[in-house]
């Protein structure tokens, strides 16, 4: 079998099968990506990858969390690659992986734009195969003429303590696009603690109260705000760089029209 070497994202040199078909992935927006195109290379996943819903139709394996992975487990599968992102999964579990004689390619994302080159890499370097349709139609959607921020919105993604998106985010930066304001983009920290009189500012036009990585819901959530409006939204759409784009870009768009209306009044 061929091998060749290949930089990943954070520029490591990665050995790589020609190509790898034997694929554990760490990241849950990217095993939704791997499953469009190379769904039967995918042999291991995390316990928080949800999409596609029949994902465990394919006959993966769960490997833990992307925090925690069960690395004994992850070389029984004997992948020729592991992917994983420099955010969501330890620089700890990479190197033991490493070490182990596995190759691991991390990605970087730290917008929409890097968020596509990075998946454009993925498939046409690394894994060899044609570009999938929803990447092209979700860059096209994406990578126009910015909008207007006509709104501005606090993004909670954890409760006791609170704790909001801050700057230089995907999630950030997907807002931006869409014409919302991140209400703490100007914020020193990336997801920074705060108080409650903070998030619950009638300055702000919404908060918005995703399902991950902490779940809001109906009941958990909306009843700690007296000052501003709050709205339970896809975490799915807001944090993952995947399929779920297309979506993303229709639900975020239609926010920002019913907010811009609410204070148009």
């Amino acid at each position: 079998m061929t091998t060749r070497r290949l930089l990943d994202d954070l520029g490591a040199s990665v050995a790589l099968a020609e190509p790898p078909r034997r694929i554990v992935s760490l990241v849950p927006s990217i095993t939704e990506s791997l499953a469009s195109s190379v769904a039967d290379r995918l042999v291991g996943v995390t316990d928080w990858c949800t999409h596609p819903q029949d994902l465990d139709d394919l006959g993966v394996t769960r490997v833990r969390g992307t925090k925690n992975p069960d690395l004994a487990r992850i070389a029984g599968l004997r992948p020729d690659l592991v992917v994983a992102n420099m955010e969501e999964n330890r620089e700890l579990d990479v190197r033991r992986l490493r070490e182990g004689g596995i190759p691991v390619w991390v990605t970087r994302i730290e917008d929409v734009p890097t968020a596509f080159a990075s998946l454009r890499r993925l498939f046409a370097d690394v894994l060899q195969v044609t570009e999938p349709d929803w990447l092209t139609q979700a860059a096209r959607l994406w990578s126009g003429e910015l909008s207007t921020q006509e709104a501005t919105v606090a993004v909670a993604i954890w409760r006791d303590p609170w704790m909001v998106v801050g700057r230089d985010t995907f999630t950030g930066d997907l807002l931006r696009r869409a014409g919302l304001a991140n209400a703490f983009a100007a914020h020193k920290d990336r997801y920074p603690h705060i108080t409650l009189d903070q998030l619950d500012d009638p300055a702000f036009d919404a908060v918005l109260l995703p399902d991950e990585p902490y779940v809001f819901t109906a009941a958990d959530g909306p009843e700690a705000f007296a000052a501003v409006p709050t709205h339970l939204v896809s975490g799915r759409e807001l944090t993952w760089y995947g399929p779920s784009l297309i979506q993303a870009h229709g639900s975020l768009t239609a926010l920002r029209e019913r907010l811009t209306a609410q204070r148009r009044g």
